[in-house]
């Protein structure tokens, strides 16, 4: 136990045999349960973790580390652990740090904490330019989209309250890390990020979700953008129907114009058609917009009476010494 509360550790795992056993060495004897998900490894990732006396929970094929990650919260949630802490299987992390993420939630500054690379410079790591800028792009999306200010928000270590893993539902089988933002902002979840000094680059092998960059942010954007629907698509509807609406006033207007100054409207007819279809679409955004933000409060209200079913089933808490 650390401060009297129980500590889960979560590692997802696809072929990390060459780095997991130092990782699994050098974890706190305060860490109460120590979880590997082997998300489908080729190489001895499974064996090892169990040499180590971790549990192992293993998927027959790949699902990614989006999919993995809800797999170990759904095995830590039948446990009787206080606050879990999720680690990348690289060793870019190190162990000993986990007490900086689990202060601020024992202390109740934060629901949910994350080691933060960019947010003291100092603390900066030695990565290649166009990852570095790739990590500042992808946080402020993320701030523009929650309207809260983050500085990474795809770093792999974090920590969670048990409550927020009861509120928290991702959908996404790439990756979990900025999904799980958008998820719990909008869930009025406290979050913190905590300056953490990790390695840049991985110790051996390559990353498993970041090695091609395209496909990566082709990926994740998918992931934002189906979450971001999910909880504000009022918003990204009504901007859509504004970028269309204005289309059509700029086509509609050059017509009128025209027949203001000539008389007639050949050969503009054509700017009358475009800009009245793209007042339709406008309209019909619009619309779509209010229908799916009913469907919203309707999630919300479920995700709510989900929240209460879950905390209704919290195993009991093992008393040391009974």
């Amino acid at each position: 136990m650390y401060r009297n509360h129980t500590i889960g550790l979560l590692i997802p795992a696809y072929n990390e045999a060459e780095n997991l056993g130092g990782v699994l060495a050098s974890v706190p004897d305060y860490v109460d349960h120590v979880l590997v998900v082997n998300d489908g490894s080729s190489d001895q990732t499974a064996s090892i973790a169990c040499e180590h006396g971790a549990q192992v929970i293993s998927h027959r094929v790949n699902k990614g580390v989006g999919a993995t990650f809800n797999t170990g919260v759904k095995s830590i949630l039948t446990t009787d652990v206080d606050i879990l802490v999720n680690m990348d299987a690289d060793g870019q992390f190190q162990a000993g740090d986990i007490s900086r993420l689990l202060d601020p939630v024992i202390d109740g500054n934060a629901d949910f904490v994350t080691a933060s690379r960019f947010i003291d410079k100092s603390f900066h790591p030695v990565m290649p330019h166009i990852k570095k800028w790739g990590n500042f792009q992808m946080a402020r999306l993320i701030s523009k989209l929650t309207g809260q200010k983050f500085y990474d928000v795809s770093c792999g270590f974090r920590a969670y309250r048990r409550e927020t893993l009861y509120r928290m539902n991702l959908f996404g089988s790439f990756t979990y890390t900025q999904e799980t933002f958008i998820d719990l902002v909008f869930k009025d979840v406290d979050i913190m990020e905590v300056p953490v000094r990790v390695l840049g680059k991985r110790k051996t092998g390559k990353s498993r979700v970041a090695s091609n960059l395209f496909r990566y942010a082709w990926q994740t954007s998918k992931i934002i953008l189906k979450t971001f629907r999910d909880y504000r698509p009022f918003q990204l509807f009504g901007f859509v129907a504004a970028i269309f609406m204005v289309a059509a006033l700029l086509l509609l207007g050059g017509m009128f114009y025209h027949k203001l100054m000539t008389g007639v409207f050949t050969p503009y007819k054509w700017l009358g058609f475009a800009g009245g279809s793209a007042a339709l679409i406008a309209l019909a955004a619009l619309l779509l917009g209010f229908i799916l933000d009913m469907f919203s409060r309707m999630r919300h209200n479920q995700e709510e009476i989900l929240f209460y079913l879950k905390t209704q089933n919290k195993p009991i808490k093992k008393v040391p010494g009974q």
